[in-house]
């Protein structure tokens, strides 16, 4: 049995994720704002390396997998926030962990994006450009100025929807990016993303409305299997990718949202490599 870190496991996917591990007998180090052994702030440089510390000290330096699942949704108000607990939380944590996970025998990441990256049609390229090249507080700075052009509509009811869409994208190349690095690859440390779609879980009713409200014919993206997910769907493909017989895929990102990308992209993938 191996020790896993789970972060945002106090709620929703999280929750479901640390749950199922747990089940399945393997020692879980929870990390959130709280409820969880590690409380800290991913959305701050202090609160990641002390939750990088927290964990290396329970876990005896050795870490077999992470799942980093903490996020918060469009509907947050700060922008600036979104940028640093959605794309530098998860990445700032895992380059933490990272010789910990190197010291493991079958070392496995995943990480949650959304489909989110792919069907908000509010990226901006720019914010991608330094997510990835991880300056933190030109990113603040970027998001913020995005938000304040939103139209008035979605200002009110998804005011950090262009940061939270391109975050999640930007956390998506990341893993693309990390999987072939050699100091990752050759390693043996896999990293695979998820992308969920519409999950009843806290964040998303608090981006929309209440679970019981919602209908899936009348959501604002194309629901194919007409119903909405569960924690438990998301937890169910963490627990896979972790799995040390998931021994030859890295660098995957896998859409669990119900068809969705698929609706409204029926031709974005695979795409061809052309001269």
């Amino acid at each position: 049995m191996g020790t896993f870190v789970v972060t945002g496991s106090a709620s929703g996917m999280g929750a479901a994720s640390a749950e199922r591990l747990r089940a399945a007998g393997h020692r879980v180090i929870g990390v959130d704002l709280r409820s969880a052994d590690v409380i800290a702030d991913l959305g701050t440089p202090e609160g990641r390396r002390g939750a990088v510390r927290e964990i290396l000290e329970r876990s005896g330096g050795v870490v077999d997998g992470v799942a980093a699942v903490a996020g918060v949704g469009p509907n947050l108000k700060d922008a600036a926030a979104v940028a640093s607990i959605n794309y530098f939380g998860p990445v700032a944590l895992l380059d933490g962990l990272h010789q910990a996970l190197e010291r493991a025998e079958a070392p496995r990441v995943v990480v949650i994006s959304s489909n989110s990256a792919s069907t908000v049609p509010l990226i901006d390229d720019t914010l991608v450009e330094l997510l990835l090249a991880g300056d933190e507080n030109a990113s603040r700075e970027r998001a913020t100025k995005a938000q304040s052009v939103l139209p008035p509509t979605l200002s009110e009811s998804s005011p950090s929807i262009s940061a939270y869409a391109t975050s999640k994208l930007a956390l998506a190349h990341w893993v693309r990016r990390t999987a072939t690095d050699p100091e990752w690859g050759r390693k043996g440390i896999l990293v695979n993303a998820i992308a969920p779609g519409a999950v009843l879980t806290p964040l998303m009713t608090g981006s929309t409305s209440a679970a019981e409200e919602l209908d899936p014919d009348s959501f604002p993206t194309p629901m194919p299997l007409g119903i909405f997910g569960e924690p438990r769907d998301i937890a169910f493909w963490v627990e896979q990718f972790l799995r040390p017989e998931a021994r030859f895929t890295t660098g995957a990102v896998l859409y669990v949202d119900g068809g969705t990308d698929a609706a409204i992209r029926p031709d974005a993938q695979p795409t061809a490599l052309r001269p």
